[in-house]
């Protein structure tokens, strides 16, 4: 009896909770997408938020299609965990910056940045696999790197900004303090 080819075997275990983890990883950039969305609405940054909202769904979507192709299962501990670890971690920025201000928002930009990262990784990784394994074939991967690319560099000149505005503005808000108590 003939070996089933690559293209009919079901998805390795290890395929399996990588694509697992990426998916959780949406679910926690999407938590943190929309309370970003919903602290800022009415204005450029909320209109951002949401814009990079609708992107991020949409590569989950095409993670999700995926997924379903390869008859890969959606782990819900993982998605749960990883809704909780988004919790925690909004969590430690409010006890660090009570305010909403620009540290929340510089840590908030940060963490959705190193996702996207990782989600573009996860595009290179499985373009790479695909060349060998057919069953990863379909989905265009340079593109949705490309996206992921694209997507970080939207972030980064408001990554930057929060960055100046979380430690110049409180440099000088502690200074005018200190000037103000020494008169």
């Amino acid at each position: 009896m003939e070996a089933p080819s690559l293209e009919t075997q079901p998805a390795s275990k290890h395929i399996e909770t990588y694509l697992n983890d990426h998916l959780a990883g949406s679910v926690a950039a999407l938590e943190i997408l929309d309370r970003l969305e919903k602290a800022h609405a009415g204005t450029e940054l909320g209109a951002f938020f949401a814009g990079l909202n609708r992107d991020i769904t949409a590569d989950r979507d095409e993670l999700l299609a995926l997924m379903k192709r390869l008859g890969t299962g959606k782990s819900a501990p993982r998605r749960v965990v990883a809704w909780f670890a988004e919790k925690l971690t909004e969590l430690k920025l409010r006890l660090d910056d009570p305010a909403d201000g620009a540290l929340r928002l510089l840590e908030s930009l940060e963490g959705l940045s190193v996702g996207i990262e990782g989600k573009r990784l996860l595009w290179r990784s499985l373009a790479t696999v695909s060349e060998q394994d057919r069953s990863l074939q379909g989905p265009d991967y340079p593109r949705l790197e490309r996206c992921a690319e694209e997507q970080r560099q939207r972030i980064e000149p408001r990554r930057l900004q929060a960055a100046k505005e979380a430690f110049l503005l409180e440099r000088r808000k502690t200074n005018d303090e200190g000037l103000m108590t020494n008169v």
